[in-house]
């Protein structure tokens, strides 16, 4: 840990520093590639919506059956519908069975009783309309369209536009990774998984804001020096922020993954699996974007600027000079080859060494000579 924090401090004071600006296009083909590589999985498989969105039945029923066991009997009675079961607390099972109305729930009731040898009134049904599902992803989509808005509006004037345009980008690219995810991990869609991705915005905007805020401090009067450019100031925000930003995810991330890998994953709890999932991705994407997307977009919209090209001549003349008076220096200090001997009948070239006086006088009274 004291070499963790020793690592903090110097990267803090930028005595070492990774370039993160420099390699900015490596960073964005990575991001291309996993946004395309989502973008196709949703286009594929497409997402597995569930009840609340596109309509259907819920039984509920106390019994010893396993999941499996009541998946089949469902399946049967409901004819062909696909069900989807949850083991619950306490021997009970919750099936989920899409595109049914009241009419078909009724006798698929009435099957499973018969099939799991409980009563019928032990079955719990309640419908869910397809109307209602379609009311809660529009009012998903106007939650998610004013969150963007209210960002954009707010960071433009807390910071500047171009870092709002970033963290917008960054939004974007956070939320077409984790939907892609679960396009094809093929996990379902629940108002649940809503709520995990407006919750990992406000994660991923606490990284970006973190490294802006550093950024916009560093970045004071920038143009009245010629020592740095834009770019490696946004770099130095970056490394400075570097150990903070990944202890936050890192400690973020580990209840999550236990809600996915333990809760959903080893004690079948499935129904921690919508929001989790979109927790877990959205925080590692989230991280990902704040440090290799966001502010190299800030860098790159900033160096366009005439002021910051100006600045990056001015540097760069300002260390051609200071490379140029330092090789001056070197070679004056450099004695250089040993003259030729004037038995050989060469030329001296540069000062002459005038041997030493022999100061005939030394010790004498000044005065002629005895």
């Amino acid at each position: 840990m004291s070499k963790l924090g020793n690592i903090g401090a110097r990267l803090y004071r930028g005595e070492v520093g990774y370039d993160f600006i420099g390699k900015r296009k490596i960073w964005y083909g990575i991001s291309i590639l996993i946004t395309i590589t989502a973008i196709v999985g949703l286009a594929v498989r497409g997402l597995n919506m569930g009840i609340e969105f596109s309509g259907g039945a819920v039984f509920t029923a106390k019994t010893s059956a396993s999941a499996s066991q009541a998946q089949h009997y469902a399946e049967s009675a409901a004819g062909g519908h696909q069900a989807v079961v949850q083991k619950l607390g306490g021997g009970s099972v919750r099936i989920q069975i899409s595109g049914m109305d009241t009419k078909q729930a009724l006798p698929v009731q009435e099957e499973l009783a018969k099939d799991l040898k409980i009563p019928v009134k032990d079955v719990n049904t309640q419908l869910v309309g397809p109307s209602w599902g379609e009311e809660i992803a529009n009012k998903a989509w106007l939650g998610l369209g004013i969150f963007m808005v209210l960002v954009v509006l707010y960071l433009a004037i807390a910071f500047e536009w171009r870092m709002a345009l970033a963290a917008l980008i960054a939004l974007i690219h956070d939320l077409t990774i984790t939907v892609g995810v679960y396009a094809l991990v093929g996990f379902e869609v629940t108002p649940g998984t809503v709520i995990g991705l407006l919750t990992i915005l406000g994660y991923s905007l606490y990284d970006t804001v973190v490294v802006f805020d550093s950024l916009k401090e560093a970045s004071k009067d920038l143009t009245k020096q010629n020592r740095f450019t834009y770019s490696e100031v946004a770099n130095r925000s970056i490394n400075s922020t570097l150990v903070r930003s990944i202890n936050t995810t890192v400690v973020a991330l580990l209840p999550v993954a236990g809600l996915l890998f333990v809760g959903g994953g080893v004690l079948g709890a499935g129904m921690l699996n919508d929001i989790s999932l979109a927790l877990f991705v959205g925080l590692a994407a989230g991280a990902y974007s704040s440090i290799f997307i966001a502010t190299p977009l800030v860098a790159d919209l900033k160096s366009r600027e005439p002021q910051m090209k100006a600045l990056a001549q001015r540097v760069k003349a300002k260390r051609a000079a200071a490379a140029a008076k330092e090789a001056s220096q070197e070679d004056t200090e450099d004695p250089g080859p040993a003259p030729a001997d004037a038995e050989d009948g060469a030329a001296v070239v540069g000062p002459r060494h005038q041997p030493a006086s022999r100061n005939r006088g030394r010790g004498r009274p000044s005065g002629k000579r005895r």
